[in-house]
């Protein structure tokens, strides 16, 4: 049973301890906490959301692409409407590090129903483990790719980042769900290249991050 539980959380932890400390300017650990927190959160409305779409629909499998379209907008919410207005946030980087962190709360409350209180034949830790390398990369991948954006947009010139900090990461999601129900190996090509692409913006951040002689950064966008 032990092992459950360190292939359920463990990923999670994982990979928001290498995001976290590969800023080179550390969040305060309150927003940290209460960000991840936030993240778990947004399970109630996704999970009433995705009942209502995908669940209480005859062929749940066909829709499960529309739980893109609900919780990476959710996830989006909590950047806009409580990280944009936070005095902390005053660089590229913290985007993704709380961009990470907003997925991987969600993530890692939503890995907790699948592997423990879902009704499924497959062993709890069949689940785990199989998550372990595929939803909750994916999740973190997502967080990544709109913290990425979502910096661009308040820190440098280009507006059409916002609605790619949104669009780029729905998409990604929804195709990554229509994919498990597809093409086994179309899913992992699929899956690897987002995991290739998200790892080349955060380096592409934290190199920059790396000529820095001050964290904070003139916000172009209030």
């Amino acid at each position: 049973m032990e092992l459950v539980y360190i292939i359920t959380f463990s990923p999670s932890f994982l990979i928001l301890g290498y995001i976290y400390f590969s800023d080179r300017y550390k969040e305060p650990i309150l927003l940290v906490l209460s960000t991840f927190l936030l993240g778990h959160i947004l399970c109630i409305p996704a999970g009433i959301l995705n009942e209502y779409f995908i669940f209480s629909s005859n062929t749940p499998d066909k829709l499960s692409f529309i739980a893109g379209l609900v919780e990476e907008p959710l996830k989006f919410s909590v950047l806009y409407f409580f990280i944009r207005k936070r005095k902390m946030f005053d660089e590229p980087m913290d985007a993704i590090v709380y961009g990470t962190l907003i997925s991987l709360g969600f993530a890692t409350l939503e890995n907790i129903e699948y592997v423990f209180l879902s009704n499924q034949e497959i062993p709890s830790i069949i689940i785990a483990f199989i998550r372990a390398f595929t939803a909750i990369p994916l999740h973190a991948c997502c967080g990544i790719i709109m913290g990425y954006y979502f910096g661009l947009y308040y820190f440098r010139p280009e507006k059409s980042n916002l609605i790619k900090s949104l669009i780029i990461p729905t998409g990604i999601h929804c195709l990554y769900n229509y994919l498990t129900n597809a093409n086994t190996l179309y899913f992992a090509l699929f899956l690897i290249a987002v995991i290739i692409f998200a790892a080349k913006l955060h380096r592409k951040v934290k190199n920059e991050q790396k000529g820095k002689l001050f964290e904070a950064e003139n916000r172009l966008r209030n």
